[in-house]
C-alpha cells in the first residue's frame, strides 16, 4: 500500500476537520431546535457525521496518513454564529435550517474538490463518493423540511 501524497493527505485532513465541525454544528442545532422533527433530524445528521469521521480516519490510517484531531477555527466560528443567530431570530428553526443547507452545500463542494485528485486510491474514492451522495440526499430532505417550516 502506498501512502497518500502530502497534498491529498492535507485535503483529507481538511475534510475530516469539516466533518467534525458539521457533527458539532448539527449537535448544537439539535439542542436549539424547537420542533421535535428538526431535533431528530439534526441529531441523526450529527451521528451520520460522527460515523463519516470514523470511516474517513480508518481509511486514512490504512494508507499511512495520520488523521488530525478536533475541528477547525472556521467551524467553531460557524457554530457560534448559529448560536447567536438562534438567540436573536424570531424564527430559530428556519434560521438553523437555512444555515444547515448552506453548510451541506459547502460540504458537497469540499467532497467534489477532493474527488478531483488523480492520486485518490479506489477505496478512498468509493468512500468519499458514498458520503457525498448521502450528504446530497440529506440536502434534498433538509430543503423539504425548510418548505414545511
Amino acid at each position: 500500500m502506498s501512502n497518500y501524497t502530502d497534498k491529498l493527505g492535507n485535503k483529507l485532513n481538511d475534510l475530516l476537520e469539516k466533518t467534525y465541525d458539521a457533527e458539532k454544528g448539527f449537535k448544537k442545532a439539535a439542542e436549539n431546535a424547537e420542533h421535535s422533527g428538526l431535533k431528530t433530524y439534526f441529531s441523526n445528521k450529527a451521528q451520520e457525521r460522527y460515523d463519516f469521521g470514523h470511516q474517513l480516519k480508518s481509511e486514512m490510517k490504512n494508507f499511512g496518513q495520520e488523521p488530525d484531531k478536533g475541528g477547525s477555527i472556521a467551524g467553531a466560528t460557524h457554530r457560534t454564529w448559529m448560536e447567536v443567530k438562534s438567540w436573536f431570530s424570531a424564527d430559530d428553526d428556519e434560521s438553523m435550517l437555512e444555515e444547515a443547507i448552506r453548510g451541506e452545500k459547502a460540504s458537497v463542494d469540499e467532497y467534489h474538490d477532493v474527488l478531483k485528485e488523480s492520486t485518490l486510491p479506489g477505496s478512498t474514492k468509493q468512500l468519499l463518493e458514498s458520503q457525498k451522495t448521502t450528504i446530497e440526499q440529506g440536502l434534498t430532505k433538509i430543503k423539504r423540511l425548510e418548505d414545511l417550516n
